[in-house]
């Protein structure tokens, strides 16, 4: 584990201990899906949750991943840490016949989950190949599902399902291309799982953030003028910051979003709301 890592380990351990009367999620069990590193929105998401009460389960994916995370999760006390495949039936089956095991309920899911060839993701959309497409769509939407559908079950009381998007999904953006297409379906996913799990309590809804410094958002060609261009540009000058997209999901996760489902819930400095940019910058 890096320095950076190891001091992302210590913040959440300490955000932990000093949860004290902000335990908004005390005797909540959540699963992370999506964590790469300590700059994950994921990861972001997961130091809220754990410092308000929530007991965390995380995924990773391959030995690579999985010496970043390992670190990270047990730094927040979590006992079930998981290599996982979203497109592999037997090791999502293996993952929630533990979670079945070891806590019998789920309240929470975070999926964090999108994945294109990036070769594809820079020339044009036309361009996109039937492989890659049938891919981006399959990981970056069926998986969100695929695992609210294994998460039913267990969600007994009632649960929270939390997936990422992007403005891409609504808008043309640059180089953005087929994952536009795949986070577009996400969203309406969203919408008909909320209607479907409504009646069992279950909402779920989507946290578009803006453009972000992480190792997903890096493998968008041009992601550096994206980056600025939000930032110079949003009603706010800023872009959402991963404790303003943490502090979005624990309100859906806890009682206070009990009355909010379908949604996708923007949290990039207000740039979705521009036509055009800023004068200034004209």
């Amino acid at each position: 584990m890096s320095d950076r890592e190891a001091r992302a380990a210590e913040e959440a351990a300490a955000a932990g201990a000093a949860m004290g009367e902000r335990a908004l999620l005390k005797g909540k069990r959540g699963l992370i899906v999506g964590v790469a590193n300590d700059h994950s929105i994921a990861w972001g998401i997961a130091k809220v949750l754990a410092a308000h009460g929530a007991d965390l389960a995380f995924t990773y994916q391959g030995e690579g991943f999985g010496k970043r995370v390992r670190p990270l999760a047990e730094s927040m006390g979590s006992e079930i840490v998981m290599p996982v495949d979203v497109t592999d039936a037997g090791s999502l089956d293996a993952l929630f016949a533990r979670i079945g095991e070891e806590w019998g309920r789920l309240d929470i899911l975070v999926h964090a989950i999108a994945y294109s060839d990036k070769a594809e993701l820079d020339g044009r959309f036309v361009d996109t190949s039937r492989a890659n497409f049938l891919t981006s769509l399959d990981i970056s939407c069926y998986s969100l599902v695929d695992l609210t559908r294994r998460a039913e079950p267990l969600m007994t009381e009632g649960g929270s399902v939390v997936t990422l998007t992007y403005l891409g999904a609504q808008r043309v953006t640059p180089n953005y291309n087929v994952m536009g297409v795949a986070k577009a379906a996400l969203e309406s996913s969203v919408r008909y799982l909320a209607n479907d799990l409504g009646p069992k309590g279950i909402r779920v809804n989507a946290i578009s953030a803006g453009p972000m410094r992480t190792l997903a958002g890096a493998a968008i060609a041009g992601a550096r003028k994206v980056y600025k261009t939000g930032e110079t540009n949003a009603p706010l000058r800023t872009n959402g910051t991963l404790e303003a997209v943490g502090g979005t999901a624990l309100w859906l996760a806890s009682d206070y979003g009990a009355c909010t489902t379908g949604e996708v819930i923007f949290v990039d400095g207000g740039f979705h709301v521009l036509g055009m940019p800023q004068g200034e910058n004209l």
